[in-house]
């Protein structure tokens, strides 16, 4: 399949090669018309220009994309559920449970299943089953039946090798962390076009361009990349581990065995902590140590320096050191620098600034540590919050004043977006721990130290300057007109920073943050898993939370039916290659009766540690009533679905995919990861804390007005402006950075 046609989907584009167009047709062939109605029946549209150029292409790359859009679209998997026609409840109890495992110990008369079990009659309604409802092993399977449900349909452009080309400068550019959809882009047009000659955006980044060049043995013109010892080690480790970011084995290792804790046969969960200690484990090939042995020789930092870098990290440095021979390397001819490197970080001949700052901070000498903080504005610009409160407002604020040119963009608008949750007595705050789960914290014990009134002066003077900072920026670049049109869909949309999605977002690609209108009455969620692994016992979980204003409710496994959800039923084992499938129906109307607040989306791995990298979540809505098949109760239609996600994160326990609003009717697409097998384990305080942080974020559009005021532009209510900036716009998310102006 051609790589490109999967990237453009993401951009809501079909990618068409000019080697592929070869006719000059002036009216629709049948193999266009057939493609069209084939596309029309999966939820998508085209543009005439799209149309024009699938009627040119060749019939083998008509086939071409639409394997492909079924493929993303899942067509061919496996949908069949549990329960038959599961919108109306079995009304299967505990009891019929209890009643079962006794007729299995003591082999009583009833119906036996292809998988062995004994269901004795007057329990189970079997004849609603396509599978066993005490093992929750599936036997029957059927395909998708109701197609071109969905009222609204995702209209396609078209894509050239020039855009593809484009998009690829943008996500090398990109000033702000790639989420794992960009992430995946990227290294799939690294490897269809050459490196363009443009400034990588930032370090994360580096990694996948650096790692071609490994991969096509030519590790030479990776050094131009590398500016410390700290980008090498980050390489290192992505490349060990598949995480851009530098991960403490401990954090891995502790967080893979707390995912398998639940589980009875792992015990205590020491033999999985030596498990994932031996997957850690470092092994180098001669030539991977000469390569990495010569990066670090050829580093232009002063040692003494080099050192002080790798000292945040020592402990893994010691491992990569003795496993990449580099102590035998250091004696050869021509590697000096290493060889004085090595010495020093040994010895600890060296400086930690950190470890300075810290000393002088606690003696709570304000002018040398904010001396030293002006020496590194990114790390000042992370501990101003901190700052202001140990050695006061007008102090810190004035020194970072003095540097606030030389921070980044990105960093200036967290600043600005967080600071009224920070400086706030009574507020708890989520945060994510690196390598770990969302959790809530308790505030700074020093904002006791400050009346309201005081940390209202705080807030205003941190928003104030780095506003003001940016609109400066904005003022001194040239504007393209005189005009802007804002759609006012970008004031929903929130400016990506700070945020790594871990999911991968196949079929068209969302910021989180992102609001959905919900079409209709309900809201069907859906969970696919196991396709193309083998028939084994592998046990994911769809679940969701509602909250009420006193109280939360779950519909899951443990309870299929309960205010406003029903679920299509559990399974715990996979048929071979195919996957399974289960579902969870939304009815929003009786949750509005109901007084429900929001309703969490949430999947879980009650088996295998964490969740497949097979799982597929996503949800469906329509304005016309979505059916459900009576025979096999499969209930996907491809046309009806709003937004899909593709689970790749091995560390993920649980997450939360989505919040419905009840009372707006709306969807907020994120990405929570929560601790626990089951959705019981999700506490809706954080899920609050969560979604206030998601609202104090600067929305595209604000940052766009901010930009027009700077450039006294004007705002007009039309498109037909000077410069445009509408939804499609948006979906480029690497291209927005591109407003953060440093």
């Amino acid at each position: 399949m051609n790589a490109l046609l999967k990237v453009s989907l993401r951009q809501k584009a079909i990618f068409i090669p000019e080697t592929a167009i070869v006719n000059k047709f002036n009216s629709l062939t049948g193999n266009t018309s057939l493609l069209v109605a084939n596309l029309a029946s999966l939820g998508f549209g085209v543009t005439e220009n799209l149309l024009t150029a699938l009627n040119n292409a060749t019939p083998g790359y008509q086939l071409e994309v639409l394997d492909m859009l079924r493929d993303v679209t899942g067509v061919n998997k496996n949908w069949t559920p549990l329960v038959k026609g599961w919108d109306v409840p079995t009304n299967e109890t505990v009891l019929d449970h209890i009643i079962t495992f006794f007729a299995n110990v003591f082999k009583t008369n009833g119906t036996t299943l292809p998988c062995g079990h004994i269901i004795p009659d007057n329990t189970f309604p079997l004849n609603r089953y396509t599978g066993c409802p005490y093992c929750k092993t599936p036997f029957e399977f059927g395909k998708i039946e109701h197609y071109k449900q969905g009222s609204e349909q995702k209209v396609l452009e078209l894509w050239h090798r020039e855009d593809a080309g484009k998009f690829l400068k943008d996500l090398l550019t990109s000033k702000t962390a790639l989420d794992a959809t960009q992430t995946d882009s990227l290294k799939i047009l690294l490897t269809e076009f050459p490196l363009p000659d443009v400034t990588i955006g930032i370090k994360e980044t580096l990694m996948a361009v650096i790692d071609v060049f490994v991969i096509q043995n030519q590790p030479e013109k990776a050094q131009q990349f590398f500016s410390s010892p700290t980008d090498i080690l980050r390489y290192l480790w992505y490349k060990h581990t598949g995480f851009a970011q530098i991960l403490e084995p401990a954090t891995i290792i502790n967080r893979k065995a707390k995912n398998n804790r639940h589980l009875i046969h792992k015990g205590n969960g020491a033999a999985e902590k030596l498990k994932e200690k031996a997957a850690l484990k470092l092994k180098y090939i001669r030539k991977d140590c000469l390569m990495v042995a010569t990066w670090l020789n050829n580093l232009q930092t002063d040692t003494a320096k080099m050192c002080e870098m790798m000292h945040p990290k020592r402990g893994i440095w010691v491992r990569f050191i003795r496993a990449l021979r580099l102590a035998e390397y250091s004696q050869r001819k021509g590697y000096d620098k290493l060889r004085d490197l090595l010495d020093k970080f040994y010895k600890e001949e060296y400086e930690v600034w950190q470890g300075k700052v810290d000393q002088y901070r606690l003696r709570h000498d304000a002018a040398t540590t904010l001396g030293l903080l002006k020496q590194r504005p990114g790390l000042f610009a992370r501990s101003l919050f901190a700052n202001m409160l140990w050695f006061g407002t007008d102090v810190t604020i004035n020194a970072f004043s003095e540097i606030i040119d030389k921070v980044p963009a990105r960093l200036l608008f967290t600043l600005s977006m967080y600071a009224d949750n920070y400086f706030d007595h009574n507020n708890q705050r989520v945060v994510k721990p690196l390598g770990g789960t969302n959790k809530s914290i308790a505030p700074n014990r020093l904002l006791k130290l400050y009346g309201v009134e005081d940390l209202d002066e705080m807030k205003k003077a941190v928003k104030g300057l780095c506003i003001e900072t940016v609109r400066k920026r904005f003022a001194k670049v040239k504007p393209e007109g005189k005009t802007m049109y804002i759609e006012p869909m970008l004031y929903k949309i929130p400016v990506s920073i700070g945020d790594r999605g871990t999911t991968v977002q196949d079929m068209s690609a969302a910021l989180m943050g992102t609001r959905f209108a919900v079409e209709g009455d309900t809201v069907r969620l859906f969970m696919q898993w196991g396709i193309g692994l083998p028939a084994m016992h592998l046990d994911m979980d769809l679940s969701c939370q509602i909250a009420y204003a006193d109280k939360t409710d779950a519909c899951s496994y443990y309870n299929l039916v309960t205010t406003g959800c029903k679920h299509s039923g559990d399974f715990v084992s996979i048929p071979d290659k195919i996957g399974t499938a289960e579902y969870i129906e939304i009815n929003i109307p009786e949750l509005q009766k109901a007084g429900a607040k929001y309703v969490s989306f949430t999947c879980n791995a009650f088996s295998a540690g964490a969740i497949s990298n097979t799982v597929v979540v996503g949800w469906m809505n329509s304005k016309h009533p979505m059916q459900i098949s009576r025979t096999t109760g499969v209930a996907y239609d491809p046309s009806c679905v709003q937004h899909q996600v593709r689970i790749v994160n091995n560390l993920s326990k649980g997450l939360v995919f989505g919040i419905l609003d009840v009372q707006k009717s709306e969807i907020i697409w994120l990405e929570m990861e929560f601790g626990g097998a089951i959705v019981a384990n999700l506490q809706g305080g954080n899920v609050d804390l969560f979604l206030k942080k998601l609202e104090s974020k600067l929305t595209i559009g604000e940052l766009l007005q901010i930009k027009a005021e700077a450039q006294n532009l004007q705002l007009v209510e039309t498109p037909q402006a000077d410069e445009v900036y509408t939804k499609e716009w948006a979906l480029n998310t690497a291209a927005v950075t591109k407003l953060l102006i440093d």
